[in-house]
C-alpha cells in the first residue's frame, strides 16, 4: 500500500515522495528495506534530506481514562543533499535496522490488531512535509513465535494486542512503550486465573519474556495480579521443548506470588520448571500453533476490528499525536 500525497507546505507543483517497502513481513532487530521514488515538480527544488519515522498506535492511561495517540520509536535520515530538477524521476534505496522491542503485529500472516506505520519526511527549501505514510508488518522472532506456539498448544487463546504507553520495571526495557498481549486461559488453568497477559522484550542479547496473571479470588479473598518475567537466547530454538518450558512458567506465575525481582533465566533450573529441556523441539509447536493461537487471531470480530483500526490510523487526522524521539 502507498499513499501520496503533494507537499502542500511548497504549494501546486510541488515534489512528490512514494516509499514503497520491499515485500514480506520484518523482524524485530531485523533489516527494513525499501525505495523512495521522487518526482519533481514544475520547478527545481534542493532536497534537503529525507527522513522515515517508525510509528507506534499506543494507548496510554490517565487518571480520568485512557487515551491514544501516535508515538515515534525510531528516526533515520535517509537521503538528501541533492537537485531535484522539475520532472525529475529519482529513487533512493534505504536499509535500516528496525529496534529489537519493535512489535509483533502478525502470526502466521493474521493481524494482531497492532498498528505501525514508516511515515516519509521529505525537507525541500526550508519546509518539512510528512506526506508519506505505510503500514508496517512485523512477523515475530523464532524464540516470540515459539513461546505463541507453546501457548496455544497448551489451549490459551489469543484476546487482544495492544501497545501501552510507560515502562515495565526491573526490565532492560528501551522504548516509551510496551506491546501486551491478552490471553484467555488454558481449560487447566480457568478456576485459577481470567487472564495471562504477555509482553516481549527483544534485545541483542536475548529475549525477556514478561507474564502476568489476573489471578481469581478465593472464597475468602479477592482477586491479585501475578507476574514473572523470564529470559531465553535467540539462539538453540528448535531444540528446545517449548511446550514444557512454557507450562512450567505458567505453573509458577500462578501458584506463586511472583515479583520484577524474582525472574528465571533459561538454562539454570530453579525447580519451578524453568530449565532447559530436551524434547520434540519447535516443529510440533508449529504444526499444533494453526489450531491454536493463529485461529484464534483468524477466527471472528478481531480481524475486522484490526482493518477498520488500520484504515483510522492512516486516513484519519494526526494532529496531536504523541511524539517520542
Amino acid at each position: 500500500m502507498v499513499f501520496k500525497r503533494l507537499l502542500g507546505s511548497l504549494g501546486v507543483g510541488g515534489p512528490t515522495v512514494d516509499t514503497v517497502l520491499d515485500p514480506g513481513a520484518a523482524r524485530p532487530g531485523g533489516a527494513l528495506s525499501g525505495q523512495m521514488h521522487l518526482a519533481g515538480g514544475t520547478a527545481d527544488f534542493d532536497v534537503e534530506h529525507i527522513t522515515l519515522e517508525l510509528v507506534a498506535r499506543v494507548e496510554a492511561e490517565h487518571e480520568d481514562g485512557e487515551s491514544e495517540g501516535v508515538v515515534v520509536f525510531d528516526r533515520h535520515t535517509v537521503g538528501g543533499g541533492f537537485r531535484l530538477a522539475a520532472g525529475e524521476r529519482h529513487s533512493v534505496p534505504f536499509t535500516l535496522a528496525l529496534p529489537w522491542e519493535t512489535p509483533v503485529t502478525e502470526l502466521h500472516g493474521q493481524p494482531l490488531g497492532v498498528v505501525l506505520g514508516v511515515r516519509t519526511e521529505l525537507a525541500v527549501a526550508g519546509a518539512r512535509d510528512k506526506g508519506d505514510l505505510d503500514p508496517l508488518t512485523v512477523a515475530p522472532l523464532p524464540a516470540q513465535e515459539a513461546v505463541l506456539e507453546a501457548l496455544g498448544q497448551l489451549g490459551f487463546g489469543f484476546r487482544s494486542a495492544d501497545l501501552e504507553y510507560g515502562r515495565i520495571g526491573g526490565t532492560g526495557q528501551q522504548l516509551p512503550f510496551y506491546q501486551e498481549i491478552e490471553l484467555t486461559p488454558a481449560p487447566q488453568y480457568a478456576h485459577q486465573v481470567n487472564e495471562i497477559e504477555l509482553t516481549f522484550l527483544a534485545a541483542p542479547g536475548g529475549l525477556e519474556v514478561v507474564l502476568e496473571a489476573d489471578k481469581r479470588g478465593g472464597l475468602f479473598g479477592g482477586g491479585h495480579d501475578a507476574l514473572s518475567r523470564f529470559t531465553v537466547p535467540h539462539e538453540g530454538v528448535a531444540p528446545q521443548d517449548w511446550g514444557a518450558l512454557v507450562d512450567g512458567w505458567i505453573r509458577e506465575l500462578v501458584e506463586h506470588r511472583a515479583s520484577y525481582g524474582s525472574h528465571a533465566v533459561y538454562g539454570h533450573g530453579d525447580g519451578h520448571g524453568t530449565g532447559h529441556r530436551s524434547g520434540p523441539g519447535v516443529g510440533t509447536a508449529v504444526a499444533a500453533g494453526a489450531a491454536g493461537l493463529a485461529v484464534g487471531v483468524a477466527g471472528g470480530l478481531v480481524a475486522a476490528e484490526v482493518v477498520d483500526e488500520i484504515g483510522d490510523f492512516f486516513e484519519g487526522d494526526e494532529e496531536g499525536e504523541e511524539e517520542e524521539g
